[in-house]
């Protein structure tokens, strides 16, 4: 079940930690793609926060937010680019996507599967997206003060393994949320330190949160013809090539000219 936009508004941008929360999954964001000039770059779920850096240099910066969370205006004081949608129907071209960053999206609908391949639809061919989910083994799941606490936490080769399954390849992946999900106040002025400590310890066991960079996967197009086989190949070693059927048939009424001579 999707959260409410107004509960995740409320944290993301009027509360210490949701800012602090923000900043640590956004600076983890930038890390795996420090630019998108010239890019289509989209959020799906609650994932606007995300957004922020790519919105001078991106080619367009969209924030899809599914109908039963709800949409707010994004981002302030500028030109709205949120768009509610259904979440398994976006209004989108197949392939118009570059980058595509999943926040409360994935965990929280009644239809990840459905929501995997509107992911890969939208994709462009070797287009990449970054899946941000509860870690099953974080502190954050487990508390329903934040938005991390709702829906179905994963493991990363539960996360690998559902993406695989529709069409991507996992690539690279980090943690963040490393400080305890609390309000306290000696919790809250640490909260940097303990981020910064816990990327140097761990890649995805103590964070709160897990993210993947996923690479959408395509084949190769296949083309008739290439390996059917040749029905009249050529004698490539004679003077003058010929159709081994023309080859065949000379061969045979030399030898009955042979016979007759003889």
């Amino acid at each position: 079940m999707h959260l409410d936009v107004l509960d995740l508004r409320q944290f993301y941008y009027r509360t210490r930690l949701g800012r602090i929360a923000q900043k640590a999954v956004r600076d983890q964001v930038t890390a795996f793609w420090p630019e998108a000039r010239g890019q289509t770059v989209v959020g799906f779920g609650f994932a606007v926060p995300l957004l922020r850096p790519y919105l001078g240099e991106a080619e367009r910066v969209i924030g899809l937010m599914p109908g039963a969370q709800g949409v707010m205006p994004w981002p302030a004081g500028q030109d709205n680019v949120s768009v509610l949608c259904h979440e398994t129907r976006w209004p989108l071209p197949a392939g118009l996507v570059d980058r595509l960053v999943c926040l409360h999206g994935l965990e929280t609908s009644q239809h990840p599967a459905a929501v995997l391949e509107e992911c890969h639809r939208v994709l462009a061919p070797g287009g990449k997206a970054l899946f941000i989910v509860p870690n099953r083994g974080g502190l954050w799941a487990r508390r329903d003060a934040t938005p991390f606490g709702f829906g179905r936490p994963y493991s990363l080769g539960q996360l690998e393994e559902q993406i695989r399954n529709h069409g991507f390849e996992p690539e690279r992946h980090r943690a963040a949320l490393f400080a305890p999900p609390s309000q306290a106040r000696f919790w809250l002025r640490s909260a940097e330190l303990v981020e910064n400590m816990g990327r140097k310890l761990s890649s995805y066991y103590a964070g709160g949160v897990i993210m993947l960079e996923a690479r959408k996967h395509t084949f190769a197009p296949t083309r008739p013809g290439l390996a059917e086989r040749v029905k009249r190949p050529l004698r490539i070693l004679d003077s003058a090539p010929q159709p081994a059927r023309v080859r065949d048939n000379d061969a045979a009424q030399g030898l009955v000219q042979l016979s007759r001579d003889g």
